[in-house]
């Protein structure tokens, strides 16, 4: 990928201009209101995002409803260094400044990535994560082991959905677009007694979509659908002066069809004969019970539950018996030579069912302002942790590649996995000056059986924390420096032939981040950027690889650690109030993610990826735009979104092509009701959101081919929204 160093070198000059552009323009125009606060909600104390010492996003109410997306996959675009890879009909395995996850098969989560919904912990499930009636998604970069332990090796999304109020709230969403695009969403708020002790919020959404792809065999448009149904529930209660307790209840309904793979990897068309599935259904609860009855500490609760069901199917020959019937298969004797042909056979269907409940207790004391350390300088905090995530999975495999009847195999699995943790942190400060460090220790234990007669019992105790100092140049000034160490435990490898035994275990897998940053709020709060740069180093990395079996649509699956891998870059953010009407923005990352020293087997061959880039680690994405909202109550915000190549594996060499989508919203926006006419991708580009490269094809005798799922294609609808205050 070295050839886009000059397009990588162009880019960056451009948009890091956009992102310093503001003082000289500030003299023409400022605006008369502030932008709006954004705080953080994912830390141990709530915080203005630009007293942050760390590189993070945060994506507001107001931007989430200017942009007009309904599920997270939807502004993945607009958060530096953040990709993800496209196995599932939604975004749900994430990559963060190049570390994360690509997919899960063995039945032992491990993600990389946290995900959470109002502190329910759905890493790895990040289907269930609609933007109606969200208050905003924040995205932190790096480590965050203080924080979340394992579960955050390169970083963490925050899912936080609007809070109950005591004034009356109410309001509906209504969309229609092509892809039969329709969706539906209310929401409702306010007090549920006299004297407002006890608040109240419900939001329901249902989202239906064909899905963008065509059936040529079957004849229908709709194989690949979404039918979504996301519910939240709040309930806030003033128990005592002293106690307060939040219950938080989430249901998702995900019954999405999984059709996105052909041969010809046109991205328009399938010829499958049984379409796939893609689906999910979570419950899940979290209860948050703060105690303030103490002058030195607040005492925090924080339960959540979640159970989720899954499906995820797929026709693995990507056709149908009518298509391989008509092509010519090479005929073997018993010594293996060809003598002839006939007539192709092939028929695989991949079918794997989960069953995950995730447990989790954390018990926090933090200081107050009476109950600071040293001279009233330092705040405190610390606390246990429990959690208990356990998964059930049936898989089923239906593979025929000759005449007469097929072979199934199927397995089940049975995996759990135990954390105790516990953790502090300490935040000084002295004057200008901010210091703040944290450590988590963490014992963690796992236990995976299976139908196979396969047995692990791995367990480990492990640590990571931070370390950082900012300093405040002005009253909405920081700079900051910060050292972060990550960890992920290890784990282990099913149904491995002998030749690959010693990869029957992997190791745990440590990562340090080093971070400079400067952060700012400017021209009364009319200019906010953030900019930071890093460097990781990540040691025993866990690398995902995979080798065909010969002859057959079934892989051998595992994980192995490479040496270590070095990722390094840049993240800058941009909202600029131009005049009082018109605000600019931007976004960019930067990254060079690349293995120091890796070589693995592979059909009998070692595969040398020293020096290589990692999967999915684009060296560069950014989103430029606009908003302008007229004094008549016109609005519009046009957005160009764009990421740079890619390696899709690092089981193989083969790149995506870089993209550019633009995006555009115009409407309409009265006191209470608005409507809006939008269009995504408005110039109908491919591009590539995951990518295969091996055989699939017995009538060119299994020989390597390039297979490519895309993104969305263009898509226009219109949407009318109503709000009662």
């Amino acid at each position: 990928m070295n050839n886009n160093n000059n397009r990588y070198s162009m880019l960056s000059t451009v948009v890091l201009t956009a992102l310093s552009l503001p003082p000289l323009a500030a003299l023409s125009a400022q605006g008369d209101d502030a932008m709006e606060t954004l705080v953080v909600t994912a830390d141990f104390r709530a915080t203005e995002i630009d007293r942050v010492p760390a590189s993070i996003s945060v994506v507001g109410q107001q931007q989430l409803e200017d942009d007009g997306g309904e599920n997270f996959q939807d502004i993945l675009n607009a958060i530096p260094n953040l990709n993800w890879s496209g196995g599932s009909s939604r975004a749900r395995y994430f990559q963060i400044r190049g570390v994360g996850d690509q997919e899960e098969y063995e039945g032992a989560p491990n993600a990389s990535v946290g995900f959470f919904v109002d502190d329910i912990d759905l890493s790895g499930l990040g289907m269930a994560s609609s933007l109606f009636d969200m208050q905003q998604v924040e995205v932190l970069r790096g480590p965050q082991s203080t924080l979340f332990g394992g579960s955050a090796l390169a970083g963490a999304i925050y899912l936080k959905s609007a809070e109950p109020t005591a004034t009356p709230e109410a309001g509906l969403e209504l969309s229609a677009g092509t892809d039969s695009l329709l969706t539906a969403g209310v929401y409702a708020s306010g007090s549920l007694n006299a004297d407002d002790t006890v608040l109240g919020r419900l939001s329901v959404q249902r989202h239906q979509q064909d899905g963008f792809m065509e059936n040529l065999y079957l004849r229908r448009d709709d194989t690949n659908s979404r039918d979504e149904v996301s519910v939240k529930g709040k309930l806030r209660w003033y128990m005592t002066d002293t106690l307060q307790a939040d219950l938080t209840l989430i249901h998702g309904d995900f019954d999405n069809g999984y059709d996105a793979w052909s041969l010809d990897s046109n991205g328009e068309h399938t010829y499958t004969d049984r379409p796939g599935f893609d689906t999910q259904i979570t419950n899940g609860s979290g209860l948050k019970l703060s105690w303030g009855g103490h002058d030195a500490f607040m005492l925090e609760s924080i339960t959540s539950f979640a159970d989720t069901e899954q499906r995820h199917a797929y026709d693995g020959d990507w056709s149908n018996p009518d298509y391989w019937a008509g092509k010519q298969c090479a005929e073997y004797d018993d010594n293996g030579e060809i003598v002839g042909s006939e007539p192709c056979v092939y028929d695989y269907w991949w079918d794997k069912t989960a069953e995950r409940q995730n447990l989790s207790q954390d018990l926090r004391l933090l200081s107050t302002e009476d109950g600071r350390l040293f001279n009233g300088t330092t705040d405190w905090l610390v606390g246990v942790y429990y959690n208990r995530l356990s998964e059930d999975n049936h898989l089923q495999i239906e593979e025929r590649y000759e005449s007469g009847e097929g072979y199934t195999s199927s397995m089940t699995s049975d995996y759990g996995a135990d954390k105790y943790s516990v953790f502090g942190q300490l935040d000084t400060y002295i004057n200008r000056f901010h210091y703040s460090v944290g450590i988590r220790l963490e014992r963690w234990q796992a236990e995976y059986a299976d139908s196979h007669g396969e047995y692990f019992n791995p367990q480990e105790t492990m640590w990571g924390g931070h370390l950082s100092a900012s300093y405040q140049l002005s009253a909405d000034q920081i700079f900051y420096a910060k050292l972060a160490r990550g960890y992920k435990p290890g784990g282990f490898n099913t149904d491995l032939p002998a030749g690959l035994n010693h990869y029957r275990a992997f190791d745990s897998e440590t990562l340090y981040n080093y971070e400079l940053g400067y952060s700012a709020s400017l021209l009364d709060g009319n200019l906010s950027t953030r900019i930071s740069v890093f460097y990781m180093v990540r040691q025993d990395q866990q690398v995902d690889t995979s080798v065909q079996i010969p002859g057959t649509g079934n892989f051998i699956l595992y994980t192995a650690n490479a040496t270590s891998s070095t990722n390094y870059g840049l993240e800058g953010e941009m909202t600029y109030y131009l005049t009082r009407n018109l605000e600019l923005y931007g976004t960019l990352g930067l990254l060079r993610a690349e293995y120091d020293n890796y070589r693995f087997e592979k059909s009998d061959k070692i595969v040398d990826l020293s020096d290589r880039e990692l999967a999915h680690a684009p060296n560069y994405n950014y989103q430029v735009g606009g908003r302008w909202r007229g004094d008549s109550g016109l609005f519009a915000n046009l957005n160009l979104s764009g990421m740079d190549s890619f390696y899709y594996s690092d089981s193989n060499d083969f790149v995506s092509e870089d993209y550019h989508l633009l995006n555009l919203r115009l409407g309409y926006e009265a006191d209470n009701w608005s409507v809006y006419l939008w269009g995504h991708n408005l110039t109908d580009e491919a591009y590539g959101v995951r990518g295969f490269f091996f055989g699939n094809e017995p009538d060119k005798d299994w020989v390597d081919q390039q297979y490519v799922r895309y993104g969305d294609p263009r898509q226009l609808g219109i949407t009318f929204r109503y709000d009662y205050f």
